[in-house]
């Protein structure tokens, strides 16, 4: 499927730093994935195992905001997320939806300019889930005031990717 948004990374400026504090303050403590299957937000793909990975804090709002002047305020928030534990070339492009599994649930978290939630809605993805996707971005993005979305695991929270207004 060739999807009309774009699934956003970590971008590199953000990711470099990362890699060396996180947004909570904490030192980076790289790994190897013994297993593979986690879900990277640099380069929008599983891990393979024997991969150097880490898990970090990541606060996508605040680095948002520090970039538009937006002011968030109590909506800014950080959670963990998996990245490459070094530099990776970001994503291939494949153009669908990353991390879009069948009988996994998401949630599309609406945002304004000011980043300020504006609602979201809980997604099932069944059979078609590029598909489900796509119509959630839709109908977000047919409300004027949406200026970007977060997709999140709905299971932890934790941010998907981004994707902003066309």
């Amino acid at each position: 499927m060739t999807s009309r948004y774009r699934a956003r990374p970590i971008e590199e400026t953000a990711l470099q730093q990362l890699r060396v504090r996180d947004d909570a303050g904490r030192d980076c403590v790289p790994c190897t994935d013994g297993e593979g299957g986690a879900p990277l937000r640099c380069c929008l793909r599983t891990s393979e195992a024997g991969e150097r990975i880490a898990l970090v804090s990541y606060a996508p709002l605040r680095r948002w905001a520090a970039r538009t002047g937006a002011d968030p305020g109590a909506y800014d928030e950080q959670g963990p997320v998996f990245i490459h534990a070094g530099d990776c070339g970001g994503p291939a492009g494949d153009g669908g939806y990353p991390f879009a599994r069948a009988g996994v649930r998401r949630t599309a978290r609406r945002y304004d300019a000011r980043g300020h939630i504006l609602g979201g809605r809980v997604l099932d993805l069944g059979e078609d889930p590029d598909g489900e996707i796509e119509r959630a971005l839709d109908d977000a993005f047919a409300e004027p005031d949406v200026a970007l979305v977060h997709l999140r695991f709905a299971e932890f929270g934790c941010f998907q990717f981004e994707v902003r207004r066309p």
